[in-house]
């Protein structure tokens, strides 16, 4: 794959090497990902699994609030959803498949 100058330029600033041992069927399938989003395999696998390190931290992370703050958050989900025209509008809208 022929690395734009924009990769190049990132793929000189990484100092450390990851190592991956994958399926040739993995492996496959990354590669075709990487060439629709127009990415190297590298990129690719490197946003997916900053990504998911991401989603991690935020299903894993605690929010303690006092009672009060609790009650109000309570009550703030138990509100019905304001009036929102635009959403109403994107939700009319016929999905594309």
């Amino acid at each position: 794959m022929i690395l734009s100058e924009t990769q190049e330029a990132q793929a000189k600033n990484r100092d450390v090497t990851l190592n991956i041992r994958a399926r040739r069927a993995q492996r496959d399938l990354i590669d075709e990902a990487a060439a629709l989003m127009g990415t190297s395999r590298s990129d690719f696998m490197l946003s997916a699994a900053c990504r998911s390190a991401e989603d991690v931290f935020l299903e894993k992370r605690v929010y303690a609030l006092d009672e009060e703050d609790f009650r109000l958050f309570e009550e703030m989900l138990d509100m019905p959803p304001s009036d929102n025209p635009g959403l109403k509008a994107l939700l009319k809208v016929k999905s594309p498949w």
